[in-house]
């Protein structure tokens, strides 16, 4: 009886062991559970159409980091399609979607998210001045749950004046065109008016909250006798390109935007944030934000990169003359 018992244990455990060798084949080790998926939300302003350069420049910054759409990371789009009135409800769907993180471009973006949540940790993807706009505590310590890149360096404003300055000599009185609703404006035309007095010249603002304020704007400017205009950076401009170009061309105003989708349309010149640079460095933000680091400890960094594009049709039409070191500064010429 002892033989037999000793046999059928050691059957057993032939048994067991075989099994657990199965298993072994069959589940190997490293097979766990699958990666979590991080979900990302991003809210636009403008329209899927617009936003494509931002997106594409986005997803290759997550790709270079290792992230690949449905195996870790799934990006969550909202887009307002110009209806700035609809970011704080689409801000709220993201929190609702319980996103990892909220990836924004634009103060009003920017705004809308934060006001939307406290926890849930906010890439900025190029935004004004993020203290002015109540975001965060200082540029190097952000102290909330908001990070990530401001669109504005001190001299980049300035440098848009300088720019007119050299195409129109003459130029004594310049119109800024800008949005008040924009939490954003007033620091950034500080900044421009200190430039202002630099060069010798008188700042004139002019406003506009809706499309339908772009003309009564235009004529503003035109009964102060602006010799140029510059356009302060929104996201209501930023949706209608042609229509602020039209403006411009009927009034026979030289005007420099900031971006060169509005030099495309027929405007005369650009001096802007390079978009893509700041939405591949937001996904750094990302990564580190998914990989631990709390969004308040990571300092706000300023863009390192500018495009200057400049229309050659569009100076001949104002009849100007571009001097030859902006167009040696020139990123790209339309001719």
């Amino acid at each position: 009886m002892v033989v037999i018992f000793r046999r059928q244990l050691l059957n057993c455990r032939a048994v067991l062991a075989l099994s657990a060798i199965l298993l072994a084949v069959c589940f190997p080790a490293n097979a766990q559970q699958p990666a979590k998926v991080w979900k990302i939300g991003v809210l636009v302003s403008t329209t899927h159409a617009l936003n494509a350069s931002r997106e594409d420049n986005l997803w290759q910054g997550l790709r270079q980091l290792g992230y690949v759409e449905g195996r870790n990371i799934a990006l969550e789009y909202r887009y307002a399609n110009g209806q700035v009135d609809r970011l704080p409800a689409l801000a709220a769907e993201l929190v609702a979607l319980n996103a990892d993180v909220i990836v924004v471009s634009g103060t009003r973006a920017a705004v809308a998210a934060k006001q939307a949540t406290s926890t849930i940790p906010i890439v900025l993807a190029g935004v004004g001045d993020p203290v002015q706009a109540g975001l965060v505590s200082s540029m190097s310590h952000p102290g909330t749950n908001v990070t990530g890149l401001s669109r504005l360096s001190p001299d980049f404003i300035g440098e848009r004046l300088e720019l007119i300055k050299d195409v129109v000599p003459k130029t004594s009185r310049v119109a800024a065109l800008s949005n008040p609703d924009n939490p954003a404006q007033s620091a950034n035309l500080r900044q421009l008016n200190i430039q202002a007095r630099t060069l010798a010249i008188e700042l004139e603002s002019v406003t506009a909250r809706n499309p339908n304020e772009f003309e009564s704007a235009f004529s503003t400017a035109i009964n102060d006798r602006a010799n140029a205009l510059v356009l302060m950076p929104d996201a209501l401009f930023h949706n209608y390109p042609s229509a602020i170009v039209g403006l411009a061309a009927k009034n026979r105003l030289p005007a420099i935007y900031d971006r060169s989708d509005f030099v495309e349309a027929g405007g005369l010149m650009s001096f802007a944030v390079n978009i893509a640079d700041l939405s591949r460095r937001a996904a750094g933000y990302v990564d580190r934000i998914i990989k631990g680091s709390n969004p308040a400890d990571l300092s706000i960094d300023e863009p390192t990169r500018y495009d200057l594009v400049v229309n050659l049709n569009t100076a001949h039409s104002l009849d100007l003359t571009i001097p030859p070191t902006v167009l040696a500064r020139a990123d790209r010429v339309i001719k």
